[in-house]
């Protein structure tokens, strides 16, 4: 009887050993890359000006709203803060039809006209009418 269990073994530690050292070296091929890829990112210039002289991202220009259109936004935030006393800013503002973000000036007119009074601080901050 020979002894085939231990070249059976000694083969497949074999293959094992084979498909440890691929797989390290594909870890090691694809680190590499990325770390090429990393000084590669780190050292290309975002945008160029006319003289060639690196320029970071610049901001779109924000744009002013009327007063015509912030004083619409005005009514319609008091006639939501009449109809939802005592809601956040995002319930409201779901009513409004409008972000929370847009309506973060008019909110601060009504306050200021007495319109409104708010109750609470940042997003738990709650709306309420007063008396005209």
């Amino acid at each position: 009887m020979t002894n085939t269990s231990g070249s059976l073994e000694q083969k497949i530690e074999f293959v094992v050993e084979r498909m440890v050292r691929e797989h390290l070296a594909a870890l090691e091929a694809a680190a590499a890359a990325a770390v090429r890829e990393g000084f590669l990112r780190a050292t290309r210039p975002t945008s160029t000006q006319r003289d060639g002289a690196s320029v970071g991202r610049r901001r779109s220009p924000s744009r002013r709203r009327p007063r015509a259109e912030v004083a619409g936004l005005e009514e319609r935030l008091y006639r939501a803060v009449c109809a939802h006393p005592g809601e956040t800013m995002a319930v409201i503002a779901q009513a409004v039809g409008a972000t929370a973000r847009e309506l973060n000036r008019p909110a601060i007119v009504l306050r200021r006209e007495g319109r409104v009074r708010s109750v609470g601080q940042r997003g738990s901050t709650r709306y309420f009418p007063m008396g005209e």
